[in-house]
């Protein structure tokens, strides 16, 4: 009789568990062709997976990549290329793997993987004379890494916000080998659109962005890879990256949002100490995304100084 009870108890947990997760979790979808066709821009199948793109501007334009950070897709960048176009510029973004409209490949989500995608974009777009990039948050390591991998290939760079500082640490109930992702995907991925929210000084005046951040979040793979990401940046320090800028000498521009609650500005003087170049400018009233809320600031210090010769 126990044993039945017993049993019972444990067919009643499992399914118990097995309806939560499915409550919680938002992933229902695949991300194939038809569900592609809602997107706008552009496909092109890359050596990981798909990747989801767009240019805009001029042919003869100088080129411009601009690079997303950890999980908002290229959308972010939608005032920048405005105004970066209309300045006569060439503009590439797009969504790294497991975000936006981009395959979700079950691989590690590692610098590496990165940098192949932005080189074999870039490759594809026959784009291989020097060009400009910029980074936002997380894509400031990767623009950077890249940038120090394949100085041939960078003409200058731009931070904006960029991770610093010392190594991140996950949670060690999301590092716990399947029980991690699990509760991974139950309690972390359900309240990540809302959580974006903190990105801004003043979020009352983007009242669709969770909206247009859910719509990536119920393609599967998406949890999946922003934890993979988080695991793999255990691994690696970001000012390390900016201290090989920094001996490369590429021309910098450093900008920041001065009440940045997810990047403290206070991160500042390590990177410029590590990019002894960099031109760096304090945004004030503005967050994360001094892109986004400060336009008048910071698009004619983008457009200056990407005008200006590097020779």
């Amino acid at each position: 009789m126990r044993g039945r009870l017993g049993a019972l108890v444990a067919v009643v947990i499992v399914v118990g568990l097995v309806g939560y997760s499915r409550a919680r979790n938002p992933e229902r979808l695949e991300l194939d062709d038809a569900a592609r066709k809602t997107a706008v821009g552009r496909f092109i199948r890359l050596s990981e997976g798909i990747t989801h793109y767009d240019v805009a501007g001029p042919d003869s334009g100088q080129r411009v990549v601009l690079v997303h950070g950890f999980s908002v897709p290229y959308y972010i960048w939608d005032s920048t290329v405005a105004a970066l176009t209309a300045a006569g510029f060439r503009v590439a973004r797009y969504d790294h793997f497991g975000r936006g409209f981009s395959d979700r490949p079950n691989v590690p989500y590692t610098a590496a993987l990165l940098d192949r995608q932005l080189t074999d974009l870039l490759d594809s777009l026959s784009w291989r004379e020097p060009v400009d990039v910029v980074g936002l948050s997380m894509g400031g390591p990767v623009v950077a890494g890249f940038t120090a991998d394949h100085p041939g290939r960078v003409r200058s760079l731009v931070l904006i916000d960029p991770a610093a500082g010392p190594r991140s640490t996950v949670p060690l109930m999301f590092r716990i080998p399947v029980v991690g992702s699990w509760l991974w995907q139950v309690m972390a991925v359900p309240g990540m659109a809302e959580g974006q929210l903190t990105d801004f000084v003043a979020p009352s005046k983007w009242p669709d962005w969770v909206a247009r951040y859910r719509v990536q979040m119920r393609y599967r793979g998406f949890g999946r890879a922003l934890r993979s990401t988080l695991l793999a940046g255990e691994l690696t320090s970001p000012d390390s990256v900016y201290r090989r800028v920094g001996a490369g000498g590429k021309p910098t521009l450093l900008i920041w949002g001065t009440e940045d609650s997810t990047v403290s500005i206070e991160h500042a003087s390590s990177v410029t100490q590590a990019i002894p170049q960099a031109r760096f400018h304090r945004i004030e009233h503005a967050g994360h995304l001094p892109q986004m809320e400060r336009t008048d600031v910071v698009n004619p210090l983008l457009i200056g100084f990407l005008r200006q010769p590097t020779g």
